[in-house]
């Protein structure tokens, strides 16, 4: 790349101090606007004018909450970001080109850290996190997860998608109301429901408090006349955020 061609579309966007902060509060999960005007300490008109921008180079998305129609939750696009990190690096130089898949820690670099997932019926897209973490960790991380309001049984299309896919077993699972967890200590407590954030308990010790906002794939494929192809879709994006969790969970080692 000539000088004279400036400099990538991802630095114009991050480079911001306000739109970077907005990235990295992003990066932790998903918020609100008015959340993340709460979080930045910047007017409400100034925060949405840089999500705007944000959203339009494709670094960020939203979706109308489940909980209130009004309301939108904006998400990091993960994928979106590591391919721009990817390129960014290559425009400078092209033994800079970066991996964009994120690292994976091998599974003994997460043992003892336990995590709840939560959604409404704890039928889909909760045990569909619960087991994909399990999965790519080999079982090495305390995971569970719980609904505010189970199902009787767990959803067929999420049984499905995790077999044909994963080859995850969910046979015999049920769904679990929250109270079967109470009293239990978790390092980390992520929703993927807008409606069940609302109502999960506090849990001792000071969870991380992670959000998801990803839209029911029963609901989805009621509308859409076809089940499958919805849950397919869901059971991608909760394995993308799986992926890029690992690292996270990981404890980071601390310079001598």
């Amino acid at each position: 790349m000539s000088s004279a061609q400036g400099a990538p579309a991802f630095l114009r966007l991050a480079a911001h101090p306000l739109r970077w902060r907005l990235l990295t509060e992003l990066a932790a999960g998903d918020y609100r606007v008015r959340e993340l005007v709460e979080l930045v300490g910047q007017p409400q008109n100034l925060v949405s004018y840089h999500l705007r921008l944000l959203r339009g180079g494709g670094l960020i998305t939203s979706r109308r909450s489940s909980f209130d129609a009004r309301d939108s939750y904006y998400q990091l696009d993960l994928e979106a970001c590591a391919q721009a990190l990817a390129a960014t690096g290559a425009a400078l130089h092209p033994a800079l080109r970066l991996d964009p898949a994120p690292p994976s820690p091998p599974p003994s670099s997460v043992p003892g850290t336990a995590v709840l997932f939560t959604c409404t019926g704890n039928s889909a897209r909760s045990p569909i996190a619960e087991a994909l973490l399990r999965h790519r960790t080999g079982g090495r991380v305390e995971v569970t997860s719980a609904g505010s309001h189970p199902r009787q049984e767990l959803h067929p299309d999420a049984v499905r998608t995790l077999r044909e896919r994963y080859g995850i077993d969910l046979a015999g699972r049920r769904p679990r109301h929250l109270d079967t967890v109470a009293g239990r200590r978790f390092d980390y407590v992520i929703s993927l429901c807008d409606k069940v954030r609302e109502v999960v308990p506090d849990f001792g010790g000071h969870p991380r408090r992670l959000h998801w906002s990803i839209p029911d794939p029963a609901a989805a494929g009621r509308a859409e006349g076809a089940g499958h192809p919805a849950f397919a879709r869901t059971v991608t994006e909760i394995d993308t955020r799986i992926r890029y969790l690992l690292p996270v969970l990981a404890p980071q080692e601390v310079p001598s």
